[in-house]
């Protein structure tokens, strides 16, 4: 069976190489001149940073990927995914901080001890919330193609789930006094550009797998992944187009039947769509009620000299919020650091900085500024997903299959949220849905 994937991003390669496994004949169409998405690097005058994510949660899906497409992750890396003993280090205005462990309960109660005493217990009693929670979401929809927009189709207790009126900003304030904790539980919806009171209380289920799992960095940084991914599509002989547009899918008789290119129609047997649905018409339509959830301002430093050792995230807990990442590689005697800012940001992040008593003003060597609509523009859609508007976006989202016979959807939009294990669970998910050839 012919299949043409739309977008080249962890979704659409994760898709193709596992189309392309089961004996389909594949092709991947990119709009832009590599594949990778956010995954490939930025790279400027011998500094090297990550595109997008920097490490993951949940491994397992991106483990899986490779193990069911060709040799596992492991062996192509020439060694482990290296746990991350802190997720990040979150700063508060009254200048105290936390520095959050992952994959450990009793490493978390002790750490929210330090911040103040039982604030532990409290933190851990929130977390143990989201366990059956997990149980639900895991079984029925991030290893289940189901169908949210259907409600007749879902188990009766995800769809009880979704059908919840809290929003995760009432579920903090209701489960913290101390600003703090709600400021850590929260921190992922809103690095991802979602405002809390619009977000089910569900999706602090983040908080139960970063304690569950903890977080892993891939050797080399996540381009490692974008460079074996395109590495895979060779190995399993995918036809890859970069510097394609699409214009949209072609359907006749109701059914998906190619993919309109500027350079013509590829016919398909079926299509996947691992790219924002707004950008296809055919699409667009399904979609109408959602909306993107738009990147954060990004500043990539390249630095010289002594600056601070970063050796995790540390997230500035202020209008705007800042956080601080380690880049990839540096030239000899450099550093390279990454700066996500969210809020209203009046100010250039690094004068900003200052403020919180890290001033790296004199050792900037090399910048590369990005705003949340160069990002757009240079990945062809936002790779946050889609933004939660309240309890019936969930309801709203297009994926993995779709109303069009033969259409399905992976990706960002397409998978229960943003981040590398739901987008390349989003890949199986496909993958299932067509079926081997």
């Amino acid at each position: 069976m012919r299949v043409v994937v739309v977008g080249g991003g962890l979704g659409g390669a994760g898709a193709a190489a596992r189309l392309a496994k089961q004996g389909h004949e594949v092709a991947l169409l990119e709009a832009s001149d590599r594949i990778g998405g956010a995954l490939a690097p930025v790279e400027h005058e011998g500094y090297r940073w990550e595109g997008g994510p920097a490490s993951t949660l949940v491994p397992a899906a991106l483990r899986d990927l490779f193990r069911k497409t060709g040799r596992p992750l492991e062996t192509e890396l020439g060694g482990e995914l290296e746990p991350m003993e802190v997720l990040r280090e979150h700063r508060f205005a009254d200048r105290t901080s936390i520095r959050l462990p992952g994959g450990s309960r009793a490493d978390q109660v002790a750490a929210f001890d330090e911040l103040g005493k039982g604030l532990g217990e409290t933190w851990a009693k929130h977390v143990d919330i989201y366990e059956p929670v997990w149980g639900i979401l895991r079984r029925h929809y991030v290893e289940a193609p189901a169908r949210p927009a259907d409600r007749r189709t879902l188990p009766k207790e995800l769809d009880q789930l979704f059908a919840i009126r809290e929003t995760l900003f009432k579920r903090l304030r209701h489960d913290f006094r101390d600003e703090r904790l709600a400021l850590v539980a929260g921190h992922l919806a809103t690095a991802e550009g979602h405002d809390l009171r619009n977000v089910p209380s569900w999706v602090g289920v983040w908080s139960y797998l970063e304690q569950s799992f903890g977080g892993w960095r891939v050797p080399g940084g996540m381009a490692r992944v974008a460079e074996l991914l395109e590495q895979r599509l060779a190995t399993r002989k995918v036809t890859v187009r970069t510097g394609l547009e699409v214009g949209d899918v072609v359907v006749r008789e109701g059914r998906a039947v190619a993919v309109r290119t500027s350079e013509g129609d590829a016919d398909a047997d079926a299509v996947v769509v691992a790219v924002d649905p707004r950008r296809l018409p055919t699409l667009a339509a399904y979609v109408e009620k959602t909306m993107p959830a738009i990147p954060p301002v990004v500043a990539h430093l390249g630095l010289v000299g002594d600056v601070p050792p970063l050796t995790h995230e540390i997230v500035f807990n202020a209008e705007p919020t800042i956080s601080v990442r380690p880049g990839i590689s540096a030239p000899e005697g450099g550093t390279a650091w990454t700066l996500h800012g969210r809020g209203k940001i009046a100010e250039d992040m690094v004068d900003a900085l200052v403020r919180h008593g890290i001033d790296v003003r004199e050792q900037v060597v090399a910048r590369v500024d990005l705003s949340p609509r160069d990002l757009v523009e240079q990945w062809h859609g936002s790779p946050m997903g889609v933004l939660w508007q309240g309890r019936g976006t969930v309801r709203s989202r297009l994926g993995p299959a779709t109303p069009i016979p033969n259409l399905y959807v992976a990706g960002a939009h397409g998978a229960p949220g943003a981040g590398v294990p739901f987008v390349a669970q989003s890949a199986a998910l496909v993958a299932g849905l067509v079926g081997p050839a």
